[in-house]
This record gives C-alpha cells, sequence and structure tokens, in this order.
C-alpha cells in the first residue's frame, strides 16, 4: 500500500512516500536493543538502512551479514530482522517464513509468534493465525496483545462469512504489476481519474531504496461511453518530480488539485508535504506547497511528514493525515482537519479530529463524502488483517465518530484503502494488493448492486386445488404504487420487470388481494423493508368457492347445554372476521350446528340451542365493528350432519363415536350475496 511515509515506527524518522501501509510499533525498535551482539559492517549498514526506512536495502544486506556471521545467536537476530523489514514493507508471507525461521534458529523473543499470528491475519488464514496468538499468549500471558488478535480474527472470519452486498473487481486497464493506487476524480462528470503509480514510465531514473521500485508519479485517464479507460498518461514535469507524487483530490469545481510530494535526496531523510497547482483544461500551473507544518521545537528530532488531503465538497475544508505532534495526536499517523480560503489555502492551525477517529496506530486516506460521513483507512481500528476501510458518521459541527469497518468485500485480510465514492451514488474506487490483480497494489471499482425483488405465484381453487384462470391479483404499495394482473391458464401471475422499472422495490411494504366472481377474496402482505439480498417472493393462493352449502370454520366450542361464547371460540370466530373484512361486500348466514343428542335446558330442543348459539357469534362479531345487516343468524340444529346416527353407531370404541358427535358441533356460513354496500363508520375492510 502506498503512503507518504516509509516507517511503520512511530518514533523513528520518516523518509520519502513509500508503498507499504505500516511503520512498526515502538517495541520493534526495542527489539533491535535488546538483543546484544557484536555487530559486523555489514549488520551496522543493514541497521542504518532499516533506521532510514530504506527495507529493501536492509534485507539483502542482513542476508548478507547472516551469512559471514558465525554465532547462532547473531546469526538468529538477522533472521529476526529480515522478518521485520518485510512486515514494515506490508509482505506478510515472507515475514512470517523468516519470523517462522527466526523460531527455528532459537531466536530468544516469543513476540515472533504475535508477528507470525499477524502475518497469518493478513494472509486471511484466521484460524492459523488464532494458534499463533495463542501459543504467544501462552508465552505471554499478560501481553493484551494476543487477546486483541484472537478477537479481531474471529470478527474477520464473521464479516468474510457475511459479506455486504457491494461488488468489487479489479480495474484491469489502469492497474500494472507495480503500484498503482489513491485514484481521484479530476473533472465534474466523474469520468476521468488522476491516480498514483510506480509504473516504469514514471519520472526519474533512481530507485526508491524502500521498495526497490521506481518512484511514484501521478497519472491520468478518461472512461470513454463504454467504460473503457484510456491509456494512463503521466502528468506534466511540474506535478511530477524524480522524487515521489501521489494521493491526489481535487476540489468541487475540479479547479484544484492538492496531491502528496516527498522529496528525494540520496542518503537524506525528508518528510512529505501538501502541495497545490492550478488545473486550467489538461495543464496544471507549478504547484505551491501549503503551509502547514507546526513549529518544529530544535530538540525534536521527529520527521514531520504530511500527505493524503482531502478536499470537502464544499470546497471549505482540507483533510490530511500527518504525524505532527500537535494538541491532541493520538501517535502514529492522525487525521487533521484545517479550513481553506476562496483561493483553496490554508486558515489557521490544523485541528486533530479527535479520539473517536484517530488511534494509536496510523489512520490515513481521508475522503468525505457529500452525505458529510468521512470515510478513512486505518489499522488501529479493529480491522481484517491489513489496513481496513473505515467509515465514521458526522455527530457534530466538525466532529465525526461511531467509527464503523465497511467489512468484506471492501475489506480483505490485505491492505486496503483509499476510498472515493461517485459523487451521492453507492460507487466508486478503492486500492488493495489483495489477490485477484496485477501485482502490488491495485485500482479496485466497486457499486452496490440494485436489489431485484418480484412477486410470483399460483391461484387455486380451495376445495378441487385446481388451478384458476383470470383470478385477479391486485397489489398497492406503501411508496403509492398500485399494479394488477390477472391469473393465466395455469393460474399463474408474475410482477417482475416493468420496462426499466420493477414493480417491487426497495425499502416498500406491500398489500396484495387475490379474487375471482363467485369465490371469496384473499389478502396477503409482504415486505422489502430490512432486506439485504435480492429476493422472488413465490405465493400460493387458495379461493373458496361460494356454492349452495357451508363454509366451514375452525371448530366454535361451547359447554354442554349452553350458548356463550368461550375465549377459545373468540379466538376462532376471528377467521370469520377476516373473512368479512376481506369480503367488504358479502352477506352471510352464519349457522350453528348441534349433534342428535336432545339438550336437556331449552323448551326448543337442539334447535333453539343452536339459534342462540348462532345469535352468539353475530352479537360477538358486531363488537368488533361487523354491520349485523351482513349477518343473518339460523340454527340448524341437528338436521344437517356430517356423521350420521348410523355411521356413529356401526363405530367400535367410544373415543371414535365421541369424536363423530364433535364434527357435527360446528359453525359455518354461506354467502348469500354480494350485494352489501359499506356503510360510513363501519370497520373499513383492509385495501390492496
Amino acid at each position: 500500500m502506498t503512503i507518504f511515509a516509509g516507517h511503520r515506527n512511530t518514533d523513528q524518522p520518516i523518509n520519502q512516500m513509500s508503498t507499504r501501509k505500516f511503520w512498526t510499533s515502538i517495541a520493534f525498535c526495542t527489539l533491535f536493543t535488546t538483543v546484544g551482539f557484536a555487530q559486523s559492517n555489514l549488520a551496522k549498514e543493514a541497521d542504518a538502512a532499516y533506521k532510514d526506512g530504506f527495507y529493501f536495502n536492509a534485507i539483502e544486506l542482513y542476508k548478507k551479514a547472516y551469512t559471514t556471521e558465525k554465532k547462532a545467536a547473531d546469526k538468529a537476530a538477522y533472521i529476526f530482522k529480515v522478518g521485520e523489514c518485510y512486515r514494515a514493507l506490508g509482505d506478510a508471507q515472507s515475514a512470517q517464513v523468516w519470523y517462522e525461521k527466526a523460531n527455528k534458529a532459537q531466536y530468544p523473543d516469543p513476540v515472533t509468534y504475535l508477528y507470525i499470528g499477524d502475518a497469518l491475519k493478513e494472509q486471511g488464514k484466521y484460524a492459523e493465525a488464532i494458534s499463533a496468538y495463542n501459543k504467544y499468549k501462552e508465552k505471554m500471558p499478560n501481553d493484551v496483545r494476543a487477546e486483541a488478535g484472537i478477537n479481531t480474527c474471529t470478527l474477520a472470519q464473521t464479516w468474510k462469512d457475511s459479506p455486504s452486498r457491494y461488488d468489487v473487481s479489479p480495474e484491469v486497464l489502469l492497474n500494472t504489476p507495480q503500484y498503482d493506487f489513491a485514484a481521484a476524480f479530476s473533472d465534474k462528470k466523474n469520468e476521468d481519474l488522476v491516480f498514483s503509480s510506480t509504473r516504469p514510465a514514471s519520472t526519474g531514473t533512481e530507485t526508491d531504496q524502500i521498495i526497490g521500485e521506481s518512484f511514484s508519479d501521478l497519472y491520468a485517464s478518461s472512461r470513454d461511453k463504454l467504460g473503457k479507460w484510456s491509456e494512463p498518461v503521466k502528468l506534466p514535469p511540474s506535478i511530477n518530480t524524480d522524487a515521489n507524487e501521489g494521493a491526489p483530490s481535487f476540489n468541487s469545481k475540479r479547479t484544484l488539485m492538492y496531491f502528496t510530494r516527498c522529496p528525494h535526496e540520496k542518503n537524506k531523510l525528508h518528510g512529505c508535504d501538501i502541495w497545490v497547482s492550478k488545473k486550467v483544461g489538461s495543464n496544471f500551473s507549478e504547484p505551491e506547497m501549503l503551509a502547514l507544518r507546526p513549529a518544529q521545537d530544535n530538540k525534536d528530532t521527529n520527521i514531520v511528514t504530511i500527505g493524503h488531503p482531502c478536499v470537502a465538497p464544499t470546497d471549505d475544508m482540507l483533510f490530511f493525515s500527518s504525524n505532527m505532534k500537535g494538541a491532541g495526536a493520538k501517535g502514529g499517523k492522525d487525521l487533521w482537519m484545517v479550513k481553506l480560503d476562496k483561493d483553496g489555502k490554508p486558515l489557521g492551525a490544523p485541528t486533530n479530529l479527535g479520539a473517536e477517529v484517530n488511534t494509536g496506530k496510523d489512520d490515513m486516506f481521508p475522503f468525505l463524502r457529500q452525505n458529510g460521513a468521512l470515510y478513512f483507512s486505518s489499522d488501529g481500528h479493529p480491522g481484517m488483517g491489513g489496513m481496513d476501510i473505515f467509515m465514521a458518521e458526522k455527530t457534530g459541527d466538525m466532529a465525526w465518530g461511531q467509527v464503523q469497518n465497511m467489512k468484506s468485500p471492501i475489506n480483505s485480510s490485505m491492505d486496503d484503502f483509499a476510498i472515493i465514492f461517485d459523487a451521492d451514488n453507492e460507487r466508486g474506487f478503492f486500492t488493495s494488493n489483495r489477490e485477484g490483480g496485477k501485482g502490488q497494489d491495485d485500482i479496485w471499482r466497486f457499486y452496490m448492486p440494485d436489489l431485484v425483488f418480484a412477486l410470483q405465484g399460483t391461484v387455486y381453487d380451495k376445495e378441487t386445488s385446481q388451478p384458476l384462470p383470470d383470478a385477479k391479483v391486485e397489489v398497492v404499495g406503501t411508496d403509492g404504487s398500485t399494479f394488477s394482473a390477472l391469473t393465466d391458464a395455469t393460474g399463474g401471475f408474475v410482477f417482475a420487470e416493468k420496462a426499466k422499472d420493477r414493480y417491487i422495490k426497495e425499502n416498500t411494504s406491500y398489500s396484495i388481494r387475490v379474487s375471482k366472481e363467485k369465490y371469496l377474496n384473499v389478502s396477503d402482505q409482504i415486505t422489502t423493508v430490512g432486506l439485504n439480498e435480492s429476493t422472488t417472493f413465490v405465493k400460493e393462493y387458495y379461493l373458496q368457492p361460494v356454492k349452495d352449502k357451508g363454509i366451514p370454520l375452525p371448530q366454535v366450542l361451547y359447554e354442554v347445554d349452553k350458548f356463550d361464547l368461550t375465549q377459545a371460540g373468540k379466538d376462532s370466530l376471528e377467521t370469520l372476521y377476516n373473512t368479512l373484512l376481506e369480503n367488504p361486500t358479502i352477506i352471510i348466514e352464519l349457522r350453528s350446528h348441534t349433534d342428535s343428542r336432545n339438550t336437556r335446558t331449552y323448551k326448543g330442543g337442539n334447535m333453539e340451542l343452536s339459534q342462540k348459539r348462532a345469535q352468539s357469534c353475530v352479537n360477538y362479531l358486531v363488537t368488533k365493528g361487523i354491520d349485523p345487516v351482513r349477518m343473518v343468524p339460523v340454527g340448524k340444529g341437528a338436521t344437517e350432519p356430517l356423521v350420521t346416527d348410523e355411521q356413529i353407531a356401526k363405530m367400535g370404541t367410544k373415543e371414535e363415536k365421541e369424536a363423530a358427535h364433535q364434527r357435527n358441533r360446528r359453525t359455518d356460513f354461506k354467502v348469500l350475496s354480494f350485494d352489501y354496500v359499506p356503510k360510513e363508520g363501519t370497520t373499513p375492510a383492509p385495501q390492496p
């Protein structure tokens, strides 16, 4: 991952723009001094190269020192230092190999197990990483880093197993086997990009001693109507020098380009600064360095580096990353902001973004969306392995917090950073060195695919289970949409594509009504609210035919020789209540039946008892708002048994006979007409 500084170590000098993300922890420096031995000239030269951040050179020097060293302890230390260099460069696989070699060489410090865990985590081998962390935990039980590593591995595996909806893929035409990173939109239509690259065409002939490749330059490319990118063109010499330039950002009018420049002078250390250049067409003016550096104490040996500019959409604020030690600095690289005047120049002193955003490690590559959300990259917040991309919500005037990991697939176990969004759209670009690219860091595109929803189903006759053609399916959405269709010859219906639109949309609930002449309506609901996966709702609806016979209801039970409704009876009448709501024009005959055994209470016998039971049902439904005009109570006594006395007499057991009598004690209804006109003030029927 390319950034503006050469060291992972926050207490060491910082050199020019490196193509790796991290500075090693403070403990890293300590390790170099706690293992004492007489150093050869090669070892001293290697240590000097490491101290200056020239890791590529240091690796070769340590390897040469190893071949000439005779003492086993010193040889083990050189092996460990090679691992440290690879860790500083962000090469997790090589770092793991060399730490494991250090263990075999009996390197005395168990921190190797911690770093092996870190390297495995960065490769996405979370289970193996947890095993390494546990080994370190056994040896160093008081070091909280082991438990933190275990927890982040568990969390990362969860994110990997349940990715977000974003779709990511490498931008092949912009990438090379070298480092390609940190893109920015350079035109108002967001069809042009300027990005950083170390490809061979870069300015200058020298090699960056940190990574062993060319220094980075800024390149431009345009996208045609078919989405194809033009061959990237290097920006003019006024912008690109023989040192490192990268991480551009443009104002809203695309007339000012801010970028990072890290001067290069052999065997000397320099910090980085943010520069600004006016853009006219495809031309750029001679850039000017922004005055962002704090006054430096003569005793302060820390070289200040400033970079990764991001201009707010309103053009009045500049966000950037720096290791400067101003008020509120948390350590490592922090995110800062400074006001800009109408000419795009800093006003006043920079302000640290605070502890909710910044950590004790490195927080870099800020990007402010038009909605106010702040995106940045960090290795200090819980992540998936390397540098991860995070989002902080705007929590007040010039305040951000509630940091959230962007999770998989935006983040991976490798380095993910420098995200930008295309205006308000859920698409844009970021940089990653994950597998699937062309080489080192690559530019990846991302977008949020539309959620695709559909409703389809089949309508059947409830009694015959045969498909019902020409049934009407009506749908009403909470967004105000309405649509309907008739079922086909097989009873089927589909609501999917609607020209270039969709019938069923995100974050919407729908009421459905299915109807057909001489059948009772059926109502239903679906919702896409809260769904984060494309879904096809598949439904089956069974319509009850209206014939000259009773339509059964769930058992409405009564106590012996009583007509009062029990709670269970009231619950059973909910089916009829809903039927009356779903069919607001029907008038019904509500009928109660008894078994053939005589009542001992009523002079009118079973006919009187059944009539009172039917009336009790009507009375209850009236209390729920149903117009009594719609219900005609009829007591049928034992005149319409489902099981005759002759059939019951032939049954073998008392239980069978009692069950048969229970079937005959029932409540049903018949539809008399569809002529009822709902009155104002009555219980409204639910609309589809």
